[in-house]
């Protein structure tokens, strides 16, 4: 583990308030594995890449759950090292599926969508947005919520100029994460309803397993990760996985 990297992730600081500024920099080599691989946790959860690599990832309790909290991933903080290894890696998993067009949900998606499209052979790809501007056309989006924002109200939208790009094709939908499965389905449903086949859905990370009963067994089928990793409880000594 580098210096820089051990600095920032069990210090002891409070989670819920303490710099994540070092997280998501580095890639830890396959060996020796962390010394906390296993539970418990302290401040952060390794978790095992495919080419056996470790990535760190910061523990962020749940203000609405309390007791409870997942391991966070932001790509749009990662070094372009990270990003581009992950956006790879994630590449590989789904390039068997004949897609025609990726399309980046937000926000975080959009971090990996241009590689992942790159990488597939693809000269573009259709970013989703949640600002809207004003020649926006209101059926064309949808409502959803996140685990990480959890207000209501917030909405993605396609761009009308860009319909023609998912209209009758083969999608593959990419985002960073997913959790509980809302944030992926409303998108879904939105191309779906333009004519879209949506082939995947591809991310870094599941976050447990709540998404599942949220996106039904159809589409769960269809979801493609890098690693999991799981939500968490506290308990005396540190974080474990909830059951």
């Amino acid at each position: 583990m580098s210096s820089r990297q051990g600095s920032g992730a069990d210090s002891g600081t409070d989670p819920a308030t303490g710099s994540t500024t070092d997280f998501w920099q580095h890639l830890l080599p396959a060996l020796p594995p962390p010394a906390d691989c296993r539970p418990p946790w302290q401040r952060s959860v390794p978790v095992a890449l495919p080419d056996g690599r470790w990535l760190r990832l910061p523990i962020r309790p749940l203000p609405h759950e309390p007791g409870h909290a997942v391991a966070s991933l932001l790509c749009n903080h990662a070094s372009l090292e990270v990003v581009d290894a992950l956006a790879s890696m994630l590449a590989e998993r789904v390039a068997g599926l004949s897609a025609d067009v990726v399309v980046g949900l937000p926000t975080l998606g959009l971090t990996l969508a241009p590689t992942v499209a790159r990488a597939l052979g693809h000269q573009r790809y259709v970013p989703l947005g949640t600002s809207r501007k004003f020649w926006y056309d209101d059926a064309l989006s949808a409502a959803v919520v996140s685990v990480t924002s959890p207000t209501p109200g917030k909405r993605v939208y396609l761009d009308p100029h860009l319909r023609p790009l998912v209209e009758g094709r083969r999608v593959l939908l990419i985002d960073a994460a997913v959790s509980t499965g809302r944030t992926a389905g409303a998108p879904w449903d939105l191309l779906e309803s333009l004519g879209a086949q949506v082939v995947a859905l591809g991310v870094v990370m599941c976050q447990g397993r709540r998404w599942v009963a949220e996106l039904g067994p159809d589409r769960a089928a269809r979801v493609f990760s890098v690693f999991d990793s799981p939500l968490l409880r506290a308990l005396a000594e540190g974080w474990v996985p909830r059951d």
